[in-house]
């Protein structure tokens, strides 16, 4: 019965974790709003290795459709404008020789429309991971089944995965309703 409970606590554990990750990712869909975390994971070459922006540069808010980079180094200015002309975030940086500024312009009809199939992707892989943690706990059940596992606990089990996954995957939806909205809201 305990090993059942592992299985249960870890699928839990496992499907809260899909949920932060997908929230992540969400936030650096951009919905209109200048928002630093619009360039967490970027990654900028320092000193020839891989580093995350926030660690070489702060980035700030002056306004709602400006975001300034501001380097520790000066140096890592054309650094950091490469990093985000090479990235997917089609925006076009400027910089006047101590800071790095991107204008974030007004969403068109279409962009937003493409913005909310880039979510629905997000959103069907936060439902894949939850799904692939389900069969995976299924499967370890059924190991213990076999195990010698009584069979009512293990189908018990099943049922509350069953009742997890369900759970989690209405918080997934909820993540998609929220970041639909945020997105076509003009």
């Amino acid at each position: 019965m305990e090993e059942i409970q592992l299985y249960l606590d870890d699928a839990k554990e496992s499907m809260e974790k899909t949920i932060k990750h997908t929230s992540q990712e969400l936030t650096k869909i951009r919905a209109g709003k200048a928002l630093p975390s619009m360039l967490d994971g970027l990654m900028v070459e320092y000193y020839g290795s891989p580093t995350p922006l926030n660690q070489v540069a702060s980035v700030t808010t002056p306004d709602a459709r400006t975001l300034a980079i501001k380097p520790f180094e000066k140096k890592m200015i054309t650094e950091i404008e490469k990093a985000i002309r090479n990235s997917d975030l089609g925006m076009n940086p400027q910089n006047d020789g101590e800071t790095v500024r991107l204008n974030i312009p007004p969403l068109t009809t279409e962009r937003r429309k493409e913005l909310v199939k880039r979510v629905k992707n997000e959103i069907e892989s936060g439902k894949v991971s939850i799904r692939t943690i389900r069969k995976d706990t299924n499967e370890g059940l059924r190991k213990l089944l076999k195990e010698g596992a009584a069979e009512d606990d293990v189908k018990r089990a099943e049922d509350k995965v069953q009742q997890l996954t369900d759970q989690f995957i209405a918080k997934v939806d909820t993540l998609f309703t929220t970041k639909e909205a945020e997105i076509m809201t003009v």
